[in-house]
C-alpha cells in the first residue's frame, strides 16, 4: 500500500486552548499570507506544517465579494503551502470524500520527468518533477478550487483565464493564487484564488509538482527493480486505479471527470516511454547539469477517467502482430522475449479483441495496444486503455508451464482485461460504488471469450471452480456487503481500495450470468449493446444498466418477467448475502430464506428481512423445465412433486446459473441419492458437483444434517470426474482433519471408506503419469484438481502413492533434468520430504537456495516444512530467525511448520524460547497468526488458558484480547466440529 491519508498531527487540550488564545494574532498573520504570490514553496510532506484558522461554520463555494482586498504581489514573492489538519480548519468541502461540483475537467496537457538512470539504480529516494495544465469550465461561482493531490509538493500554482474560444484558447487574463494548501486526510490541494472564476467559462490551472517514485508498493508511479540479460536493471510503470492518479498530478481524481490527455514523459536516452497512445514525437532536453535526455510526446487520447491514464519508461523488448490494421505488441525483459514466452499472449489477444468487437458491434476506439509485463506487479493486471500492464507471471509462458494451467489462466485474464476496454474504458461507472458494472462484467465475459475459442472446455464446472464455489463460502446474510452499494456509505478514501474484493468481481460475474440465462444469450448481447452506445465515452449508474435491458425485454414477447429488470436485479445487487431455495418434493411447496453462517432457528431474532426475486430454471428426471419465478417467500409448483416412482427427481438450478443454494425435503435428497446410486451419469457432471457442494455447505451450517451429505457419497466409486472428486474432497478432508492428522478418530474410518472408492480414478491418472503426461496439458479440470486428490490419497496411506512420491523425488535427485509432473509437485515435493531423512531434505534447501522465483520458492519453503524429524524442523526455524533477511523471505518458516501434524508442538516450544527473535524477525503481528495455528485444535477454556500464559509475555495488552476473543471464536468453532465429526464417525461405521 501507498502512504497512509493523515489528518495532520494532534495537540493535547491544553495546547489547544493556548492556540486558540492566538486567534487574533494567527488571523493577522493569515491577512499578510494572503498578500503572497508567485510560486508555490517546495515543502516535502515531511516537513509540512499547519495553519490555523478560527471555526466557522460549513464554507460554500468563495466570490470575490467574500475577500478582503490584497495587494497586488511581486514577482518574487512566494506562497505558503501547508497541510492543514481537520481539527484546525472550519468544516468544509475538503471534509468530503467527493470532489464539490465546481469544475469540470476537460483537457490534461501532463508532463512528466522521472528521474530515472541505467547507472544509478540503487537511488534511496528516486523523485520525479511534472508540470499539468488542466483545461476546466467553472459550473459555479467559486474563488476556491479543490483538486486531488496526494504526498505531491507543489512547485508553483497559476491560474489562467478565462481562456477565448474565438482565439484558439488564447489567454485573456490571469487569476491571481493567494495561498496553496492541502487537506491530506481527504487528499486534496487547495487554491484559494483572488477573485472567483465565473460560471460558463473556461480556465487553464497550470501546476508544478513533484514527487516520490514509490519503490515497496505498486501504486501511483513505482519502480521495479530486476535481472534481465545478467544484468540488474530497473524500469518505472503506473498503477492508478482507483485512486492513485493523484499520486502522480494533481487531478480531479474521480471516474466520471473524464478529460482527453495530452501525454509527455522525458526520459533517459537509455530507455523506451510507453503511455496509452501512440508516440507522436521525439525530442532532445538538457538539464541544468548538461545531461541530454528524451522527450516523448504521445498523441491525443480519447475521453476518459484519470485511473486510465498510464505510464512506463522501461528497458524492453516487445514481439507485435497487426489485429484489423492496429499494432498490438507485448513487451517483456529481453530474455523474456528472446525465449518466445510472449508468443502465446500475443497470439490470442489480437483474436480476443475481434471477438469483443464483433459480439458488441463497438470497434475498440485505440490505434493501438501495448501489453507490458512487470517482473514484480503483486499478481495482478491492469485494463489501461492502450497500455494493459500485467505481473509477468500472469502474462508470459514459461517452456515448462505446459503441465500447469497457466495457459487457461493467462487466457481468462488477458480476456478479463480485455473486456475492460469496453466495461470500464468505454463506458465508466459514475463513481466508485458501483464498480461491479467494470469487474463484474468483465469478469464473466471472460468465459465467453475463451468458450468460444475453446468450445471443448466444460463451461459451466470452470466458471463454478474459479467463480461460484468461492464467492458462495464467503458470501451470507449477515456480514458480507451488497455488491452495488449507496454513495453515502463512503467516508474514507481507503473505503474505496476495499472494493476490490470478490464481491464486486466474483458476485458480481455470478449475477450478469444469471441475468444473461434467465433472459437467454440475445436479448442479453442486445442489451449491453444498446448500453454501451448510449453511454459511450461517458459514464453510467446501474440503473442505466437495468434500462436497457428493459427495453431489450419490452421488444419482444417470448421472455416474461414477473417484474421490471430493475426489481429483479435490485433485489441481488442492494442487499448482502444470498437465499437458500428449498423445495418439498412431497407438495411441490418452494420457500426462501436468508443464508447465514449457522442457520438461526428463531428467524424473528434477525433483521434480514428482504426477500430475492428467484429465477428457477429446473430440470426433472434429467429433461429440462420452463422457468419460474420465486417472488415471494413461498410458493407452490404442483409440477415439482414428484410421484410415488423410485426414478422420479428433481434438480433445481439447472446448470447452477442461479446464485443460490438448493435444499430439498427428505424425500427430495432420497431420491437423488437413489438415482447417483443407480446411474450416476444420468445427472450431469455440474450437478453432481452443485449437490455436493450445496449438500455440504447446508450441512455445516445447519440446514441439513450431515448424514444427508454423506450419503451422496456412496456411489463415488462410479464417479470418474476428477472435478466431483476434488468438491468431495475438499469437504471431507479439511485442512483442520489434516491438521489434526492421524491422532483423529476419524481417520481409520475415512481411511477405508474413501480408498474403496478413490482406487479407480486413482488408478486412472496415475497411468496418466506414468505413460502420457503430456495429455494433462489441455485438461483445466484435472490440473487443477490433481494435487488435492493424489495428496489425499498419500495422506490416506495408499502404498502406491507413497511409493510415487519417493520414487519421483528420488529420480530428480539423481537426475535433475527428469522434473517432478507439475500437477502433483507439491505432493511429491512435500512427501518426498517426509518420507526422506536430512539427505533430502538438504538437497532441497540448496534448490531453494539456488531458486530466483518467489512462486518456487514458496511451494519448496512449504515442502521443507513437510520433514517428520523434530531436529530438522528445529534446524530450520534457527535458519529462518538467523540468516540473512533476503532467505526464507518469501513467507513465515515458523507458521510454515506450526501447520504440520508433527511441527505444530515443535513450533510452539520454539517459540517460548525464541519469541523475541522471531517478533523481530516476522512481526509482532506474526506472533498473534502464530498462536492462532498453533491454537487451531483447542476445545477447553483450559488450553486457552495455557495458550495465553504461553502468550503473555510476548504480547501487548489490547493483542492479548484480541487473542482472547480468537481463541475462544476457535474453541466453540471446533466444539462443534467435534460434535459433527461424532456423527461423521458413527456413519463411516455404519457404511464402511
Amino acid at each position: 500500500m501507498g502512504p497512509p491519508s493523515s489528518s495532520g498531527f494532534y495537540v493535547s487540550r491544553a495546547v489547544a486552548l493556548l492556540l486558540a488564545g492566538l486567534a487574533a494574532a494567527l488571523l493577522l498573520a493569515l491577512a499578510v499570507l494572503a498578500a503572497l504570490y508567485g510560486h508555490c514553496a517546495r515543502v516535502l510532506p515531511s516537513e509540512l506544517h499547519h495553519r490555523g484558522v478560527p471555526d466557522t461554520e460549513p464554507s460554500p463555494p468563495r466570490t470575490q465579494e467574500e475577500l478582503p482586498p490584497t495587494p497586488k504581489p511581486g514577482p518574487t514573492q512566494e506562497l505558503e503551502v501547508a497541510a492543514t489538519p481537520r481539527n484546525w480548519r472550519p468544516p468544509g468541502p475538503w471534509d468530503q470524500l467527493r470532489l464539490p461540483p465546481w469544475l469540470v475537467p476537460l483537457h490534461y496537457e501532463l508532463e512528466l520527468w522521472p528521474l530515472l538512470r541505467p547507472d544509478e539504480l540503487s537511488v534511496p529516494a528516486l523523485r520525479f518533477t511534472g508540470r499539468v495544465n488542466i483545461t476546466v469550465r467553472c459550473a459555479a461561482a467559486t474563488a476556491r478550487l479543490l483538486l486531488h493531490s496526494f504526498f505531491l509538493d507543489c512547485e508553483s500554482a497559476e491560474v489562467r483565464g478565462p481562456l477565448s474560444p474565438d482565439t484558439g484558447d488564447a489567454t485573456v487574463g490571469h487569476v491571481r493564487v493567494d495561498e496553496v494548501w492541502f487537506a491530506l486526510d481527504m487528499q486534496y490541494m487547495v487554491l484559494e484564488l483572488g477573485e472567483a472564476l465565473q460560471p460558463g467559462s473556461r480556465y487553464e490551472l497550470q501546476l508544478s509538482f513533484s514527487g516520490p517514485v514509490y519503490q515497496n508498493t505498486r501504486e501511483g508511479l513505482f519502480l521495479n527493480l530486476y535481472t534481465d540479460q545478467g544484468e540488474r536493471r530497473a524500469l518505472l510503470a503506473s498503477q492508478l486505479e482507483p485512486t492513485f492518479a493523484r499520486n502522480v498530478f494533481p487531478c480531479f481524481d474521480e471516474p466520471a471527470l473524464k478529460a482527453t490527455f495530452n501525454i509527455t514523459i522525458i526520459h533517459h536516452p537509455g530507455y523506451v516511454a510507453l503511455s496509452n497512445m501512440p508516440k507522436l514525437g521525439q525530442s532532445e532536453r538538457e538539464d541544468v547539469n548538461g545531461s541530454k535526455w528524451t522527450v516523448t510526446t504521445f498523441y491525443t487520447t480519447p475521453h476518459m477517467p484519470t485511473y486510465l491514464a498510464a505510464f512506463a519508461v522501461c528497458d524492453y523488448e516487445y514481439v507485435s502482430r497487426t489485429e484489423r490494421g492496429k499494432e498490438i505488441r507485448i513487451w517483456a525483459r529481453k530474455d523474456a522475449i528472446a525465449g518466445g514466452n510472449a508468443d502465446f499472449a500475443l497470439n490470442i489477444t489480437g483474436p480476443i479483441f475481434s471477438f469483443l468487437e464483433d459480439l458488441f458491434n463497438i470497434s475498440y476506439p485505440l490505434p493501438k495496444t501495448d501489453i507490458i509485463a512487470l517482473p514484480t506487479f503483486d499478481n495482478r493486471a491492469m485494463e489501461n486503455w492502450g497500455l494493459l500492464i500485467f505481473d509477468e507471471s500472469l502474462l508470459l509462458l514459461q517452456p515448462n508451464d505446459k503441465l500447469t494451467e497457466k495457459k487457461t489462466v493467462i487466457s481468462y485474464i488477458v480476456s478479463h482485461e480485455i473486456g475492460h476496454q469496453w466495461f470500464g474504458n468505454l463506458v465508466t461507472m459514475n463513481w466508485w460504488n458501483n464498480i461491479w458494472l467494470n469487474e463484474g462484467f468483465a469478469s464473466y465475459f471472460e468465459f465467453g471469450v475463451i468458450n468460444y475459442f475453446n468450445p471443448k472446455l466444460p463451461r459451466n464446472e470452470i466458471f463454478f471452480s474459479n467463480i461460484l464455489h468461492g464467492i458462495l463460502r464467503e458470501d451470507h446474510a449477515l456480514v458480507s456487503r451488497a455488491v452495488s452499494m449507496k454513495v453515502d456509505n463512503f467516508t474514507e478514501t481507503n473505503e474505496i481500495n476495499e472494493l476490490f474484493d470478490q464481491f464486486t468481481y466474483n458476485k458480481g460475474a455470478s449475477l450478469a450470468r444469471m441475468l444473461s440465462s434467465f433472459l437467454n444469450e440475445k436479448i442479453f448481447i442486445s442489451a449491453l449493446k444498446s448500453y454501451l452506445e448510449t453511454f459511450s465515452y461517458s459514464n453510467a449508474e446501474q440503473d442505466d444498466l437495468w434500462r436497457h435491458f428493459q427495453m431489450a425485454v419490452d421488444e419482444q414477447s417470448k421472455v416474461l418477467l414477473p417484474a421490471t429488470v430493475k426489481s429483479i436485479m435490485d433485489s441481488w445487487t442492494h442487499q448482502s448475502g444470498f437465499p437458500v431455495i428449498t423445495l418439498n418434493a412431497s407438495t411441490g411447496i418452494m420457500k426462501q430464506e436468508p443464508f447465514y453462517l449457522g442457520r438461526v432457528k428463531n428467524q424473528s431474532l434477525l433483521t434480514h428481512n428482504d426477500t430475492w426475486i428467484v429465477p428457477i430454471l429446473w430440470m426433472k428426471n434429467g429433461t429440462t423445465q420452463s422457468l419460474v419465478w420465486l417472488d415471494k417467500s413461498s410458493k407452490v409448483f404442483p409440477e415439482m412433486q414428484v410421484s410415488d416412482s423410485d426414478h422420479d427427481w428433481v434438480i433445481l438450478n439447472l446448470n447452477m446459473t442461479g446464485y443460490y443454494r438448493v435444499n430439498y425435503d427428505q424425500l427430495g435428497w432420497k431420491r437423488l441419492n437413489r438415482q447417483l446410486e443407480k446411474d450416476p451419469k444420468a445427472i450431469p457432471v455440474i450437478h453432481r458437483l452443485q449437490l455436493v457442494d450445496d449438500a455440504f455447505s447446508l450441512s455445516k451450517n445447519d440446514y441439513i444434517e450431515i448424514e444427508t451429505a454423506l450419503d451422496l457419497t456412496k456411489y463415488l466409486a462410479e464417479e470418474d470426474e476428477i472435478i466431483v472428486w476434488h468438491a468431495v474432497l475438499l469437504n471431507l478432508v479439511t485442512r483442520d482433519l489434516i491438521f489434526e492428522g492421524k491422532n483423529h478418530h476419524i481417520y481409520p474410518l475415512l481411511k477405508k471408506y474413501l480408498l474403496k472408492r478413490l482406487i479407480p480414478i486413482w488408478n486412472t491418472y496415475l497411468t496418466i503419469i506414468h505413460e502420457n503426461v503430456a495429455a494433462l496439458q489441455d485438461d483445466y479440470l484435472a490440473l487443477i484438481s490433481l494435487d488435492k486428490v493424489f495428496g489425499t490419497a498419500c495422506w490416506l496411506g495408499l502404498e502406491d502413492c507413497l511409493q510415487l512420491s519417493r520414487e519421483l523425488f528420488r529420480n530428480w535427485m539423481n537426475h535433475p533434468e527428469n522434473e517432478i509432473p507439475y500437477p502433483i509437485k507439491n505432493v511429491i515435493l512435500c512427501y518426498g520430504i517426509a518420507l526422506g531423512n536430512d539427505k533430502e531434505w538438504d538437497f532441497l534447501l540448496n534448490i531453494y537456495n539456488n531458486t530466483t522465483k518467489e512462486e518456487e520458492r514458496i511451494q519448496l519453503a512449504y515442502a521443507l516444512g513437510c520433514s517428520k524429524e523434530p531436529w530438522i524442523l528445529n534446524r530450520y526455524m534457527e535458519y529462518a530467525i538467523t540468516t540473512s533477511p533476503l532467505t526464507f523471505n518469501e513467507t513465515n518458516i515458523i507458521e510454515v511448520v506450526a501447520g504440520s501434524e508433527v511441527g505444530r508442538y515443535i513450533a510452539k516450544d520454539f517459540l517460548i524460547n525464541n519469541w523475541q527473535a522471531v517478533s523481530e524477525r516476522y512481526g509482532t503481528q506474526s506472533l498473534m497468526t502464530l498462536v492462532y495455528v498453533i491454537g487451531r485444535t483447542i476445545s477447553t477454556d483450559l488450553q486457552i488458558t495455557e495458550l495465553q500464559q504461553f502468550c503473555s509475555n510476548m504480547l501487548e495488552e489490547h493483542q492479548r484480547l484480541t487473542v482472547h476473543a480468537k481463541l475462544q471464536t476457535i474453541k466453540n468453532e471446533n466444539l462443534k466440529n467435534k460434535k459433527r465429526s461424532v456423527r461423521i464417525a458413527a456413519w463411516l461405521r455404519k457404511n464402511t
